[in-house]
């Protein structure tokens, strides 16, 4: 999906008109937003929008924290897509399992640890505990992506 069109979605419950006066700006500013804007094509109706931006300034800087960011704000967290497979497929499959089931063990020994000391979970167990969560998270999501894409898929399969 295009960057107009996610903030096109976004600004249907609310109106154009009411995202602009929350924004500050010219509900025409905010309807260029929403339409395409095309670089090659400069007949095109849209501008540029601050999703488009957001994208630029993350390939100018690489920094996953400016995509870390936006995710906090929406309440959630970013996940990186695995990187691609080459081992064997019996390999694979088994060196991942284990490692999903081994992050899940230490979340689990992690959330343990904070409550039998004191029966209480403080701020910075709750940091490890997150930590441990997005781990488990990465891990778990390598896991089903890779599923996904077929690495653990066997030409046998079926003879």
């Amino acid at each position: 999906m295009n960057s107009y069109e996610v903030l096109r979605r976004a600004a249907e419950p609310i109106g154009v008109k009411a995202l602009a006066a929350k924004l500050r700006l010219s509900p025409a500013m905010v309807y260029k937003w929403c339409q395409e804007s095309g670089k090659a094509d400069p007949d095109a109706s849209g501008a540029r929008n601050p999703l488009d931006r957001i994208a630029e300034v993350y390939r100018a800087t690489e920094s996953v924290e400016v995509i870390n960011w936006l995710c906090h704000e929406a309440d959630g967290f970013f996940v990186s897509n695995p990187k691609p497979l080459n081992d064997a497929i019996d390999t694979e499959l088994l060196k991942h399992t284990h490692q999903l089931v081994t992050e899940f063990s230490k979340l689990l020994a992690t959330v343990t640890k904070s409550i039998e000391d004191d029966g209480m979970i403080e701020p910075t167990e709750a940091n490890q505990i997150r930590q441990a969560w997005e781990t488990l998270k990465l891990t778990a999501e390598s896991f089903v992506v890779a599923g996904e894409r077929g690495a653990y898929f066997s030409m046998d399969e079926g003879k």
